[in-house]
């Protein structure tokens, strides 16, 4: 790895770069899917090679290639450097780097077992048994998944960053469908697991069978549950619904380059824009406390460096309630960072593929557990305040304007609250509001006893798209007054 980065680096100086990088990567992934009583697909792939990013008079240049050898990362390297001579022609103004620590390191995800390491069978073994408890518990249908990710990764930068890692995620799935046969409706459930950081032993610990007989005789309650009276009513919010929100209302619209207005894909820019920093009230100043955090344990973006080799570290978006720092990358703090009075290196680049150019994206972005001096709050605390209100589990369908201002958000599982009590299920639920006016309406967040990390494993961005993993975490929580919609309507 070191003799080809050197190659790299020595052939972008002599060729006229002021900077370059290379990541040599190599990517295993697998999944398993079955329906069912029969695996119905198992995949594997693999994919190993290099890109070379220079900077060239302000200019970048990117190449790459799956042919790793001397030879071919010295004729990559000198074609980074003609594609980024191409690009002067449309240079409006030249790039800039803030400087970093030198860091030559070594970092992987804390693992207790690796999922490559686990047999096709055992996993196999496991989607079976979820099926097999689902279809005992009622089932009309029932799909089930596994997927284990591996990204082995080198960067060398003529920084004099030298930074191997290892991040592994796995993520275990189950779908549940209730078909009613007298009426032909249906409903599904979907198991509340997550996709994490981490190695097996997370599947190993977490309740998947249990779960998916649950998910079942839950199907069966909501397809004979009442649909709900629309109007303005009061949520409790489990972790498991929180991470979509929390992605899609303060996760994207936090990204600088969305801000900014210069990365429109996926739902467009945000109404988060610059002159809103140290000022917009983004929530409730007591309850809400936002961080980026691509350190906290288990989370999908967490690794030791990006790739523009900056250390990973955590920082502020949301405090008191009031939106206080963007994600940013090491070419924008050159660029923004003094005007926004900001220039904080955080560590948000990212690349899907050696094949991918590197850009801003999402860390783990979550919601600050509320410090009850040792006290356990969670859903119980907060329905015992609430005359009427829904209580939600799971995430479900979403839907955000181009501005990342109006939405709205489903789930898995629906409870009617009555005076202060959870007395029984619904159906045909979502919640709609604006972003603000959503996070003004917190009034209650949970303890850190009660804190689960959810997220996504495939998060897209940019045009070509790239997916990135990423989690947020967070505590139950408690919303006044919100507005809840009947889905099931027709007019």
């Amino acid at each position: 790895m070191q003799e080809l980065a050197a190659v790299a680096l020595e052939t972008a100086r002599s060729k006229g770069a002021s900077y370059a990088d290379i990541r040599i990567n190599r990517y295993k992934q697998q999944s398993l899917f079955a329906r069912e009583d029969h695996v119905q697909n198992a995949n594997a792939q693999e994919r190993y090679g290099f890109g070379v990013r220079v900077l060239v008079d302000g200019v970048w240049g990117f190449a790459a290639s799956m042919q790793v050898s001397k030879e071919h990362v010295a004729r990559i390297t000198a074609e980074a450097v003609s594609i980024a001579r191409a690009n002067r022609a449309t240079m409006h103004d030249p790039v800039e780097l803030v400087p970093i620590p030198k860091a030559v390191d070594t970092w992987q995800t804390p693992i207790v077992k690796d999922p490559f390491r686990v047999s096709v069978q055992t996993k196999a073994d496991l989607l079976l048994a979820m099926n097999a408890a689902a279809l005992k518990a009622g089932a009309s249908f029932v799909n089930s998944g596994v997927f284990s990710v591996a990204e082995d990764k080198y960067f060398a930068s003529t920084d004099g960053c030298a930074i191997s890692q290892l991040l592994t995620r796995v993520w275990p799935l189950c779908v549940v469908t209730v078909v009613d046969k007298g009426t032909g409706r249906f409903d599904t459930r979907a198991v509340l697991s997550s996709p994490m950081g981490t190695g097996w032993e997370y599947v190993e610990s977490y309740p998947l069978v249990a779960e998916a007989a649950q998910a079942a005789e839950q199907c069966k309650e909501k397809l004979a549950a009442k649909s709900v009276t629309p109007g303005k009513k009061d949520l409790v919010l489990s972790p498991e619904n929180m991470w979509l929100t929390i992605h899609e209302s303060i996760g994207h619209p936090t990204e600088l380059d969305r801000a900014l207005g210069y990365e429109a894909n996926f739902a467009g820019t945000s109404f988060v824009t610059p002159d809103q920093l140290n000022k917009l009230q983004y929530g409730a100043a007591k309850w809400m406390n936002v961080v980026g955090d691509k350190t906290q344990r288990d989370g999908l973006a967490t690794c030791g460096y990006d790739d523009d080799g900056v250390k990973t570290t955590q920082f502020d978006i949301v405090k008191d309630g009031r939106f206080v720092g963007y994600q940013t990358i090491r070419e924008q703090v050159a660029r923004y960072g003094k005007s926004l009075g900001d220039t904080r290196l955080k560590a948000c680049c990212y690349a899907d593929d050696y094949s991918s150019n590197p850009f801003q994206r999402m860390p783990n972005v979550s919601l600050r557990p509320h410090d009850w001096g040792g006290k356990k709050v969670g859903w119980e605390q907060m329905v015992a305040e609430v005359k009427d209100g829904v209580l939600i589990e799971g995430a479900g369908s979403f839907s955000i304007d181009q501005q990342r201002y109006n939405f709205q958000f489903g789930g898995q599982v629906f409870w009617e609250i009555k005076n202060g009590k959870k007395v029984g299920m619904l159906r045909d639920v979502a919640y709609q509001a604006r972003t603000p006016q959503f996070w003004g309406s917190l009034d209650m967040v949970g303890s850190d006893h009660f804190y689960k990390l959810g997220g996504s494993f495939f998060d897209g961005k940019g045009q070509p798209i790239q997916t990135n993993s990423v989690s947020h975490g967070s505590s139950w929580c408690r919303f006044r007054g919100v507005n809840v919609i009947n889905t099931g309507r027709k007019i």
